[in-house]
């Protein structure tokens, strides 16, 4: 009978469409500034990449495969749009499993995080204050993503639709040229397109794929994955702290889980409890 809307909709999802466009109005909204003063300050996102690989062991003791594995554990890496992405080149079948599981822990955020960033910090870390190192030029800010976008294109050329589109989100922004495609990237089109993405992954979760015991473990591995990402994140910062003499606030760390803004936005929240 021919396809439908929603047949049409879920190419989106099918091709990488949606995820890309999301990263491109990510990059809209993001100031690479404090990243390009501070360099150093990659290891913490590093750091927090942890929760990915406990995740994946985790999902490999119970039986899931090395795809299915994969896709589980980059749950952990708390970026909806990246968990869609890589789980439908690894395993497709678990697409609505994995997208309920990992957007829902990206808005639970400030209900998961704080107890583990309180637990691991005392009360002097979390009252330090950090200053940017230095200045950061336009010329900086405009190079910064062109570089990035061509390094990784010949480098990770599996994730460049992502990053390239991130980078050029942030060129938008940075350029001071194209304010209104900026403005329109970083709100209307990010949230029709999440609107559109959510309701194309929707009409997949059929009950007899969705209400399983599978379920289950996908959502508990995910919660597992989110706590020692924020884990190691704090960890990760905290040895940075020390390194450092106490220039780094080890709350940030937490923030390297990547779920933007909502994780800056809880450390800076838990941060602001203490000073």
């Amino acid at each position: 009978h021919g396809a439908g809307l929603i047949d049409y909709l879920y190419l989106g999802v099918k091709l990488g469409i949606y995820p890309s466009l999301i990263f491109m109005g990510v990059g809209a909204m993001t100031d690479f500034g404090p990243l390009i003063a501070n360099p150093k300050s990659l290891l913490m996102g590093a750091g927090a990449q942890f929760g990915i690989f406990v995740a994946f062991i985790g999902a490999k003791l119970l039986g899931f495969s090395n795809a299915e594995a994969g896709s589980i554990g980059i749950i952990g890496g708390a970026d909806g749009p990246m968990a869609i992405y890589t789980t439908m080149k690894l395993a497709p079948h678990l697409l609505p499993q994995i997208s309920v599981a990992a957007y829902s822990y990206m808005a639970l955020m400030p209900l998961i995080q704080p107890p583990i960033m309180k637990m691991l910090t005392n009360s002097d870390e979390r009252k330090i204050m950090m200053k940017q190192p230095r200045y950061v030029s336009r010329l900086e800010k405009i190079a910064f993503p062109i570089v990035i976008g061509v390094i990784v294109n010949i480098f990770l050329p599996p994730v460049a639709p992502l990053i390239t589109m991130l980078m050029l989100g942030n060129l938008l922004r940075e350029c001071l040229v194209v304010t209104k495609l900026a403005e329109t990237a970083s709100n209307t089109l990010l949230n029709i397109v999440t609107m559109v993405l959510t309701v194309a992954i929707g009409s997949t979760m059929a009950a007899g794929t969705f209400l399983t015991y599978k379920t289950v473990l996908i959502i508990f591995l995910g919660l597992v994955a989110f706590a020692f990402g924020t884990a190691s994140g704090v960890v990760c910062a905290k040895i940075m702290c020390k390194l450092s003499h106490g220039k780094i606030n080890p709350l940030i760390g937490s923030a390297g889980v990547s779920a933007a803004p909502m994780a800056a936005r809880v450390s800076q929240k838990v941060g602001q409890e203490y000073n």
